[in-house]
């Protein structure tokens, strides 16, 4: 049952995982069968948004649109979009791939929340920098070979005079690196690694579409990687993730190649984002 209007609705900050709508968890699930609004990102399944209501309002906000003339949307915008919308509805339900807090952007939005008075909530999702690998068969920690990760921004705000990543320190800081957004700069990130002292020989694995049943994998090493991705013409969304935990892939992957009912392709609107 929808809840009450009083003067401003509430908003929820909502992860929607990694694609697979398995991973969708029952807080997120309960939350969008309530929405009077939900505002997606572009890696949002759709299949998770037949859990809204009939008459919801849907409002797509990706940074890739279907078609030329589709409005492409700043951050600004988007939260400028989320405290209106919050003054139009009860419930609000900004849903965002992943986990909101993690490289989501979510909280910028509830910064902008808290400026204009609306009350806000964080669902946390199931982050792709565990579940992607996950699903890859990759462990990306494990007593023999992974006793630290450290999840880094592949795309960083290019507005920043320079960039925030520290290589020197996360080149040999972590045993398991999981970069997010990042096969656009994949012979960068090789290139810097090894400079600042990891093994070219090191295993990396990227990861496309991670869960859901057209996921593919490529594994080769940081000093091969780039071409590797390459040659497969790799596109995003993707992650990376370098470590000797990698090696384990080839005993450990159980989901490529399975075309299970709960994990279905994208509907044509999606697909179409993909290409």
């Amino acid at each position: 049952m929808k809840r009450n209007r009083s003067r401003f609705g509430k908003v929820y900050l909502v992860g929607a995982g990694p694609g697979d709508p398995g991973l969708l968890t029952l807080k997120a699930r309960d939350l969008i069968a309530e929405a009077d609004c939900v505002i997606y990102d572009y890696l949002v399944n759709p299949k998770i948004l037949e859990h809204a209501p009939d008459d919801a309002e849907l409002i797509y906000v990706g940074k890739r649109g279907l078609e030329s003339s589709q409005q492409i949307w700043t951050q600004a915008e988007i939260n400028r979009l989320i405290v209106a919308k919050a003054n139009e509805h009860a419930v609000v339900v900004r849903l965002k791939g992943g986990d909101p807090f993690i490289f989501g952007r979510g909280g910028e939005e509830a910064e902008a929340l808290v400026e204009a008075g609306i009350e806000w909530e964080v669902v946390p999702g199931v982050s792709a920098g565990s579940s992607v690998a996950a699903y890859a068969g990759i462990p990306i920690t494990h007593r023999d070979y992974s006793s630290s990760v450290t999840f880094v921004t592949g795309h960083e705000d290019p507005t920043k005079p320079q960039s925030a990543i520290r290589w020197g320190h996360l080149a040999n800081g972590a045993d398991t690196l999981v970069f997010f957004m990042g096969v656009a700069r994949v012979a960068e990130i090789a290139d810097q690694l090894t400079r600042h002292g990891r093994g070219a020989d090191t295993p990396v694995a990227v990861i496309r579409w991670g869960t859901y049943g057209h996921q593919e994998t490529v594994v080769s090493t940081l000093g091969a990687i780039a071409a590797a991705v390459e040659r497969r013409k790799i596109t995003a969304p993707a992650l990376i993730v370098v470590g000797e935990v990698v090696r384990l892939r080839e005993r450990l992957q159980w989901f490529e190649g399975f075309q299970l009912a709960n994990h279905a392709l994208p509907n044509p609107f999606f697909e179409a984002l993909a290409s």
